[in-house]
């Protein structure tokens, strides 16, 4: 098996595993395996009445490179006849950066890869009005999915390494994988439909690792010892 790996980074993400929505819309801390497919499905070009079913097939795991901060968004809005005042909290985690990694076929992995770079329609990180930074896709690793988590270079920004550099703060990171159902969490986070009229999810089992992997050996390595030599000295 291999794994497409990717980054998700944003000024706001938000991950809701519930569907529903009244005054209050949550967010996960990490992103949720329903909200990245999405993401993989408009990458496609694929309908809302279309099937799902291979996206949801893959295995799926996330490392929180960098968890942000949970940020509320506070409204109040009136009904269409201005007789009822609302108040509604929505919430963004900001400034947040996420390792996620999809497990399956090379062929089909690819084929996710290369729409990633050439999306048909927008990609957001959970939400429309949270368009994701930079390139999302990092290509994809022969490793399985749990090792190519423990093993890819860490992808926090670069005010965060040169922060942990400066204090001299090494830290370990978050994994939050896949699991059978014994001695697991469940989440209502496997989507079977995104379709308007009846969208449908299952439950998924997942372990969270809270402290999984060391930082200290997900820098980039490579250095020219020379690269401060004027040329010709």
């Amino acid at each position: 098996m291999s794994t497409l790996l990717l980054r998700l980074a944003a000024p706001l993400q938000s991950w809701g595993a519930d569907s529903k929505f009244e005054e209050r819309r949550a967010t996960m801390r990490e992103p949720t395996k329903s909200g990245v497919i999405g993401l993989l499905a408009a990458a496609l070009g694929r309908r809302r009445e279309e099937s799902i079913d291979d996206l949801s097939r893959l295995g799926f795991g996330v490392r929180i490179d960098q968890p942000g901060q949970l940020l509320r968004d506070y409204h109040t809005v009136k009904s269409p006849d201005g007789n009822k005042s609302y108040v509604t909290n929505r919430y963004y985690l900001s400034d947040a950066v996420f390792l996620v990694g999809f497990e399956g076929n090379h062929v089909f992995l690819h084929e996710l890869h290369e729409a990633l770079l050439s999306p048909v329609f927008p990609l957001y990180l959970g939400r429309r009005s949270c368009p994701p930074v930079g390139k999302i896709t990092l290509g994809i690793s022969e490793k399985a999915l749990e090792d190519a988590l423990y093993t890819e270079l860490w992808q926090a920004s670069k005010y965060i390494k040169e922060k942990n550099f400066r204090f001299d703060k090494p830290h370990n990171l978050a994994i939050v994988n896949e699991a059978v159902r014994v001695e697991s969490i469940r989440r209502p986070d496997l989507p079977l439909s995104f379709s308007q009229r009846h969208r449908r999810y299952a439950y998924r089992y997942i372990v969270d690792k809270p402290e999984a992997v060391s930082i200290n050996g997900l820098f980039e390595t490579k250095h020219d010892a020379f690269s401060s030599v004027e040329e010709g000295f």
